[in-house]
């Protein structure tokens, strides 16, 4: 399926960003771990979720064409957010640390081990659905998938299939564990802490290509 296809990068870029997932880890890691890991995976993706519904209701209404080209008010989002992405993308790598000890893991995720499961799953949502990098990107692809005029049975199904892609990266640790299990927690732990040296720049390079990739499809709608 065309739209599919078109927020297919989209998916991938949520699922492989590192902080989600490095929190992932270091909840999968702790007392009662499993059962912590799976919450935030699931509040996660119904935050993904929940934006990408709210967008494709909002966008119902809008101008949308028949012949699976994307509207002209999708071209002008699309650009926007990718000139967006791009400005992301160049603060990012002018704020990245110089040694690896400057990297640091976020104070509120060294407090993960005294999570609640609850409280798991309010860090997954926060992620997911309020983060302003998921949350650009989720609106991106929601907005194009809109955008293609298809009938709302294909839309509902293609954003459930960007939601599960998108979701891979925070449910990885999850799974590992479930079928490692004790053994697995070196792996993952190395995960982190590779994730962690490298936020700023991974970060970067997805921004960049992200952000090129959506002013590249609004510049192919407006021709």
């Amino acid at each position: 399926m065309k739209a599919f296809g078109t927020v297919l990068p989209l998916a991938i870029a949520i699922a492989i960003f590192p902080i989600p997932i490095i929190a992932s880890v270091l909840l999968v890691g702790s007392d009662r771990g499993r059962t912590k890991c799976a919450a935030f995976a699931l509040a996660w993706l119904v935050g993904l979720a929940a934006v990408g519904s709210v967008v494709l209701v909002v966008a119902d209404g809008a101008d949308a064409p028949e012949d699976d080209e994307p509207a002209t008010w999708v071209s002008v989002l699309l650009l926007a957010l990718g000139v967006a992405l791009i400005a992301a993308a160049a603060k990012k790598w002018r704020a990245r640390p110089r040694t690896r000890d400057e990297a640091r893991t976020p104070g509120w995720m060294r407090a993960i081990d005294g999570f609640t499961i609850a409280r798991a799953g309010m860090a997954g949502f926060a992620l997911s659905a309020l983060n302003p990098k998921n949350l650009a990107l989720t609106v991106a692809a929601a907005v194009e998938i809109a955008g293609f005029g298809i009938a709302a049975d294909e839309q509902v199904v293609t954003l459930l299939a960007f939601v599960v892609v998108a979701s891979v990266g925070v449910a990885t640790p999850l799974v590992v564990s479930l079928v490692g299990g004790d053994a697995s927690q070196g792996v993952l732990d190395g995960l982190r802490d590779w994730m962690t040296r490298n936020n700023a720049v991974l970060l970067t390079i997805l921004f960049a290509v992200i952000g090129a990739k959506l002013i590249g499809d609004a510049v192919i709608g407006f021709s």
